[in-house]
């Protein structure tokens, strides 16, 4: 069969990796840079050198000719920036690539770290999007995360971005923390509510090798909660942030109608965006490509031209990719568009490969879209990608 899959999307979205924190929090594995209680912004001289290399890389960059759509400032804690060094990315990537007037902009920003001048400043620069980590709502929780913020502070961070106006409001919390109950999970998903954000982000604790939490706790061992407390965390989520009105349009995700992340989709859909910062992915003529992790090693990828030596995506890995990521979406995959790319054969061996989830009641094709079910498929949404990894990647 002849490999139709051709990589043609032109990038209109850009991540800018922030790697600047307070501290790390304890179940992070992130590529960041420790601050401590050193000045931020302007006043650090830290965090000046970073912005003024992530902007050298940011001019070195391919140019395709299409303006930004999308730019997510991610991290770390990029509202550690000043309004002045966001300023000078920004206006770096307007430069470059040109910002679409009608861009998703958005930020992280966290609670006790940005006071009304700053978060107004964000505003006027043109942040229109921002994801509050808020984790959770209890100061002991907080405290066993590693986390630098308390309760009080993000009531008050959420008072300034309602006083402000952002136009777009998302909070993170984590579920399956050290000591969290069923009651205690809960009652975060009312305050989360109450505080009425545009979209919630909802994401299971993975305890990862080399941090703090993968020398502390084994996984499914006390104190954290075991497996069938999490699956029963994930529903109630499901329950009460549908009922209240949100859409679960990805398996972490919640948000009003119309409020979903533009930007994240990008990655669902599997299409081509820019990175740039240290650690920093990017998708950007069928390659990816994930810069140094390390402050100096990046520094010195920069300087040198920010070479990108990697292999092209092959058409197998870009079927696997697709799935990976579309299946996280509520819509899920299109068959048609499956089988104008890879051909019809490969779109009766994925539904073949399915037949005994559809049977699980794990999936559904409705239309033509073939779709995980919601919370059931998307709750075993591994071990339906495990069997297409290994009967599709085996071909």
């Amino acid at each position: 069969m002849v490999q139709k899959y051709i990589v043609s999307i032109i990038p209109s979205a850009a991540y800018i990796h922030v790697p600047f924190c307070r501290r790390r929090c304890f179940y992070c594995d992130f590529p960041i840079a420790v601050l401590g209680d050193r000045l931020r912004g302007e006043t650090s001289g830290t965090v000046s050198k970073y912005v003024e290399m992530l902007c050298k890389e940011i001019a070195i960059a391919l140019d395709f000719g299409q303006p930004l759509e999308t730019i997510f400032f991610g991290g770390g804690t990029p509202s550690l920036l000043s309004v002045q060094q966001l300023q000078r990315i920004l206006t770096a990537l307007k430069q470059k690539f040109d910002i679409s007037p009608s861009a998703e902009i958005s930020m992280e920003i966290d609670p006790g770290t940005f006071d009304l001048a700053h978060i107004q400043g964000y505003r006027s620069a043109g942040i229109n999007r921002v994801s509050l980590g808020v984790q959770a709502f209890h100061a002991d929780l907080l405290q066993v995360c590693g986390r630098s913020h308390t309760v009080a502070d993000i009531f008050a961070a959420v008072g300034l971005i309602h006083q402000v106006g952002v136009p777009e409001f998302s909070i993170d919390l984590i579920s399956g923390l050290p000591h969290q109950t069923l009651d205690r999970w809960q009652e975060n998903l009312e305050k989360a509510v109450a505080i009425a954000p545009t979209h919630i982000s909802i994401y299971d604790l993975t305890i990862e090798p080399g941090t703090a939490f993968g020398r502390y706790y084994k996984p499914g061992a006390a104190p954290l909660p075991t497996d069938e407390m999490t699956v029963q965390m994930y529903r109630i989520a499901q329950q009460i942030l549908t009922g209240a009105g949100y859409e679960h349009y990805e398996i972490s995700n919640y948000a009003k109608p119309g409020h979903q992340c533009r930007h994240n989709r990008v990655y669902w859909e599997n299409h081509p965006y820019y990175g740039f910062g240290m650690g920093a992915a990017s998708y950007v003529e069928g390659k990816r490509f994930t810069r140094p992790r390390k402050t100096k090693e990046y520094y010195q990828w920069v300087e040198t031209g920010c070479v990108i030596d990697c292999e092209v995506t092959s058409p197998d890995e870009i079927l696997l990719e697709t799935l990976m990521l579309g299946l996280r979406l509520a819509e899920g995959v299109s068959l048609g568009v499956l089988a104008e790319q890879f051909g019809e054969e490969k779109v009766e061996e994925i539904r073949k490969c399915c037949d005994l989830y559809f049977e699980k009641g794990w999936m559904e094709v409705v239309g033509e879209r073939l779709r995980l079910t919601d919370p059931d498929g998307f709750l075993f949404s591994n071990v339906v990608l495990a069997k297409l990894f290994a009967e599709l990647g085996s071909n």
